[in-house]
């Protein structure tokens, strides 16, 4: 099913297509989140200043969905920020995502061997729906690019693994070590520079804070992709509550229902 958040948005114009990755298209890090927060939790609770647990997790899911999209780093600083303020010592930004990774491969890992050894089925870890959602985008003419804030030599691995590559024309980009040399915005600003696309020829997918909003600020339409992972069959009602917030203007669960997302997005 296709929520239409705001009916008469199209993208009829549309030309240049930018997808985040993880949770858009691939679920190989699904439940990433449960592994960040709880570990921010734990050192919180750590500092002993009297809040609960469930308070902690309240101020850790507010700045970690905010910065949803952005590069990992940015969500560690804002969690040495929070270790600040509370009167703590906080580690460079840098070892906490160290040990978030780490955390976090300890989840994935089997996930990417079993890709490796082609024991896996690439469809298994991508939303249902999403290769014939990229080769129709495709067939249609547009020129779509991958954005991740994921580290890119391991996004780009990641969709390799997952052979999507071949269909982003535009290139495959992810987080680098000096962080303030790439970004979302970065990038759209690099395509609207080229003077090849204006923004209202933007359409936009994806499941986080930044992506959405980005491609808002420029004046395209964006779809929301609020899946209850990891079998995405529904809509995840945080998720689809957030992403209405920040401007989405179409809620999606998977792409099973292109044809009627299709006929929303590029209506005559």
């Amino acid at each position: 099913m296709v929520e239409n958040i705001r009916p008469g948005a199209s993208a009829r114009d549309a030309r240049v297509v930018l997808f985040d990755f993880d949770g858009t298209l691939s679920l190989i890090r699904s439940g990433w989140m449960n592994v960040m927060v709880p570990m921010m939790v734990e050192i919180l609770v750590d500092l002993k200043t009297g809040e609960s647990e469930e308070q902690l997790r309240a101020v850790v899911e507010e700045f970690v969905w905010r910065l949803t999209g952005k590069e990992t780093i940015y969500q560690m600083i804002a969690f040495a920020e929070t270790v600040s303020a509370r009167g703590g010592k906080p580690l460079d930004p840098l070892a906490y995502k160290k040990m978030y990774l780490d955390r976090l491969w300890q989840k994935i890992e089997s996930r990417v061997e079993s890709l490796r050894k082609g024991d896996a089925d690439r469809e298994e870890y991508l939303v249902p729906g999403s290769r014939a959602l990229l080769e129709r985008l495709r067939d249609r003419g547009l020129k779509m690019y991958l954005a991740s804030g994921t580290d890119e030599i391991y996004m780009k691995e990641e969709a390799r693994l997952l052979d999507v590559v071949k269909y982003f024309e535009g290139g495959v980009y992810g987080a680098l070590d000096d962080y303030k040399s790439f970004s979302k915005a970065i990038l759209i600003q690099r395509i609207l520079s080229s003077a090849e696309f204006q923004g209202h020829q933007f359409l936009g997918f994806g499941d986080g804070y930044v992506e959405i909003e980005e491609v808002k600020n420029v004046g395209g339409v964006a779809v929301g992709v609020a899946s209850e992972e990891p079998s995405c069959l529904r809509v995840d009602e945080w998720k689809r509550r957030r992403l209405i917030g920040v401007g989405a203007d179409y809620i999606v669960a998977n792409y099973l229902c292109r044809d009627e997302l299709f006929s929303s997005l590029f209506a005559s």
